[in-house]
């Protein structure tokens, strides 16, 4: 089976991470388009031996950007498309039935109650999303929460199967060597108690309540890993509240030992250094961070984490729901401050049932069931007003030489 992946962009970011470790341990011929964004995640996919295409779409509305990719499924001669965040499931889902393929399967990761990857979810989003969705043949939830969602909206249950996010957690198994390195490395005082948060710097995380509930830790330090339009106002809310020295903006940590160059760590390193993850969000479709964290060994409080709140009770004894408020969370981090604890925990059940082995097994099984049920191929056609025969006006593979002085911009 050939696969081909289109994704909305390749910065650093769950789902962007997610495919790039699927892609490892997945049993077939792949290949990725990117919508935009050919960032971080594509290069580490091309130094890893695949190959990446971007589409170099200008916006939500470039509908140029259809014809293109209907011609490049066409050529590629894939068996089956799947596609990955909300602007490449409509674009990619419809050029994959234009351009004829039998099995389209789409992943919905970031689905919240409200809020669809920070749009908010007004009659026209999911029109288009249902209308979409039909033009394929499963759509897989990340978890049963999202399930629930998609089923709510009107997606018929039959064509929802659950497989949830995956995670390699020998990655994150403690090192108290990288500890110390890390913490030199980012100027952290080697006793301090240091909170960590990783995600997008998007209103939707709302880590400003974590910098309001640093005002009321004395000594505890803020290591915030990730990027996005929301960090000039959380340096400014900082040092309105006189935390600015204690509140350290690391830009955004890939997953393992292809970091890009300069100062930054890995996210293994990063939570290495810390003494404990928070999760501010209140709407996670499934809380990827809270789980790495806890294969990390650290304790974590959470507002939102599907991955946990699906579990049995139990699963997970290291994590900690609280509440919303700044107030909630100075709390709960007081008391893992004021406990003195620096030993790492037991890696909880809630990790090995994410093991990245067991959901790539899974999404195999879903591929092999979407095929047996799509229908009869027929030949493929390309867009109005194209041409098949040849590469011509395909966008270029990322090449695989990039610099590390282009890494690191």
């Amino acid at each position: 089976m050939k696969v081909l992946h289109v994704i909305t962009g390749l910065g650093v970011g769950g789902a962007e991470q997610q495919l790039r470790l699927l892609l490892r341990h997945l049993p077939y011929e792949a290949d990725v388009v990117t919508l935009t964004n050919p960032g971080a995640v594509a290069r580490a996919i091309v130094r890893e031996g695949g190959r990446v295409r971007n589409l170099d779409m200008a916006g939500n509305r470039d509908l140029s950007a259809l014809p293109r990719l209907t011609r490049l499924i066409a050529q590629g001669h894939y068996d089956l498309v799947h596609t990955h965040l909300y602007r490449a499931c409509l674009y990619g889902r419809l050029a994959a039935k234009l351009a004829r393929v039998r099995t389209v399967v789409a992943t919905e990761h970031s689905l919240g109650e409200t809020r669809m990857e920070g749009r908010r979810l007004g009659p026209a989003v999911r029109g288009l999303y249902l209308a979409s969705e039909r033009l394929g043949t499963t759509t897989v939830a990340v978890s049963t929460t999202i399930a629930r969602r998609l089923a709510d909206w009107g997606v018929p249950e039959q064509r929802i199967q659950v497989v949830p996010n995956g995670i390699d957690a020998a990655r994150f198994a403690f090192d108290p060597r990288t500890r110390a390195s890390v913490r030199r490395q980012l100027g952290l005082p080697p006793r301090a108690f240091v909170i960590g948060a990783v995600g997008r710097l998007a209103a939707g995380k709302r880590f400003h309540t974590l910098i309001d509930a640093l005002a009321e830790l004395p000594d505890a330090w803020l290591v915030l890993a990730g990027s996005g339009e929301q960090e000039q106002p959380l340096r400014a809310r900082a040092e309105r509240l006189g935390v600015a020295d204690r509140t350290l903006f690391v830009g955004e940590c890939v997953q393992d030992g292809t970091a890009p160059a300069g100062h930054r760590p890995t996210l293994a390193g990063l939570l290495c250094a810390v003494d404990c993850l928070a999760s501010p969000s209140g709407e996670e479709s499934f809380g990827l961070a809270v789980v790495e964290g806890l294969a990390a060994g650290l304790p974590v409080a959470y507002v939102t984490c599907p991955a946990i709140d699906d579990l049995p009770a139990g699963s997970a004894p290291g994590a900690l729901r609280t509440g919303r408020t700044a107030a909630a969370f100075a709390d709960a981090l007081g008391e893992l401050q004021r406990s003195g604890r620096r030993l790492r925990q037991p890696v909880p059940d809630a990790v090995r049932h994410y093991s990245v082995t067991s959901t790539s097994a899974q999404l195999v099984r879903v591929y092999e069931a979407a095929a047996a049920r799509a229908p009869r191929p027929r030949a493929p056609r390309a867009a109005p007003g194209t041409r098949t025969a040849g590469p011509a006006g395909l966008p270029p593979a990322i090449p695989t030489n990039t610099s590390e002085k282009e890494e690191s911009r």
